[in-house]
């Protein structure tokens, strides 16, 4: 599949679209969830090297499926969304084939600002029943989350911590083009 994205910008569509996140836990065990609220836009040039995406996500919004840890995570512990409403990351770099690339850039969460490189796949890009045009994408990276400033953890009896240091960030982003 070719990718031959209209120029011009392109619009998250949230309906479409997850934000996930894996940590191990305990050392033997991972917890997943996701963040339910984020705004994008991906703007395509005439090129790949000329496109660009900047995305802003709601801290509050971490969902993980246990209220309790959902607090914890949202306090000061972790990402003290009261401080810090949103995290982000403005692409800098795209390197690769059309299909499968490379996308480096800026993520800042909290006061802390790191480069981070995404593993991207372009899903496609599609018509839909009523007329919208569409485009999706899969993306991964790996965080220490210790050098993004949240240090929070627990010793456990056994050895080792409660929650590992590395984060698996994944998205499955759908964009819409907005008519003319």
């Amino acid at each position: 599949m070719a990718f031959e994205l209209t120029p011009g910008t392109w619009n998250l569509d949230t309906s479409h679209t997850e934000i996930g996140f894996v940590v191990r836990h305990a050392g033997i065990s991972k917890v997943r969830g996701q963040f339910t609220e984020a705004d994008a836009t991906l703007v395509v040039g005439d090129s790949l090297a000329a496109s660009s995406v900047e995305a802003t996500v709601k801290t509050a919004s971490f969902d993980s499926n246990d209220d309790n840890r959902d607090g914890h995570v949202k306090s000061a512990d972790f990402f003290d969304v009261e401080q810090f409403p949103h995290m982000t990351f403005k692409a800098n770099e795209v390197q690769g084939s059309p299909e499968e690339f490379k996308l480096g850039g800026e993520l800042t969460i909290k006061d802390t600002t790191k480069p981070v490189t995404f593993d991207v796949e372009f899903g496609g890009m599609a018509v839909d029943p009523f007329g919208s045009t569409r485009a999706g994408f899969s993306a991964s990276t790996q965080i220490s989350r210790k050098e993004f400033g949240i240090t929070w953890n627990a010793a456990l009896e056994a050895g080792g911590v409660l929650v590992g240091d590395k984060v698996t960030i994944t998205v499955d982003a759908a964009f819409v083009l907005p008519a003319n």
